[in-house]
């Protein structure tokens, strides 16, 4: 058996309150994790507080943490911790620059490539994010996995449930919503 089909097995077992398949899953997704906080972290400012095995174990224990997991699949496991990974980010960002006003407007590629004033442009596209949650949550989830998660256009897929198609079109029309939300802002 394939080691994603071991992963997914786990997760649904975890999901049906086998400890044990959390103590087995633990050593076979972390480093993956650990590789999404690196990627996560080196799109950061120079001198990031946050080192990635620190944003790993934070994200680790927000989802262990959960009460009724229910994993779908190993891409939806990763599709989590992205999420979890960006609102630590988030969290960070808005930490370090409480009381600060973010008088600049930001275009979609300095917050996604994390270049000037990083920690500004993510909450700023954090919030355009959620804006985007609302109008449009599946093309909201595609940017947060291809982006925040690292994933490919079939794991996206796959974890959308939807086509390789469909999710590059979601994503050209979420870059392009957010574009112009970001300038407005």
């Amino acid at each position: 058996m394939s080691a994603t089909h071991d992963v997914t097995r786990l997760l649904a077992d975890w999901a049906r309150g086998n400890r044990q398949a959390l103590d087995d899953l633990t050593p076979m997704v972390y480093r993956e994790l650990r590789q999404l906080a690196a990627s996560n972290l080196r799109r950061e400012r120079q001198g990031h507080t946050l080192q990635p095995t620190a944003l790993v174990h934070e994200a680790y224990l927000r989802l262990v943490d959960q009460k009724n997991p229910n994993w779908q699949s190993r891409s939806h496991f990763f599709g989590v911790a992205a999420r979890l990974m960006r609102q630590i980010l988030v969290d960070h960002a808005r930490k370090r620059h409480a009381g600060k006003r973010a008088g600049n407007k930001v275009s979609l590629e300095e917050a996604v490539s994390f270049q000037h004033e990083r920690s500004q442009a993510l909450v700023a596209l954090d919030s355009s994010l959620n804006a985007l949650e609302k109008l449009d949550p599946r093309k909201c989830k595609a940017i947060e996995l291809r982006y925040f998660g690292g994933l490919s256009m079939d794991e996206i897929a796959q974890a959308l449930d939807v086509s390789p198609v469909t999710v590059r079109r979601d994503l050209r029309m979420a870059e392009a919503w957010l574009h112009h939300e970001m300038r407005s802002e």
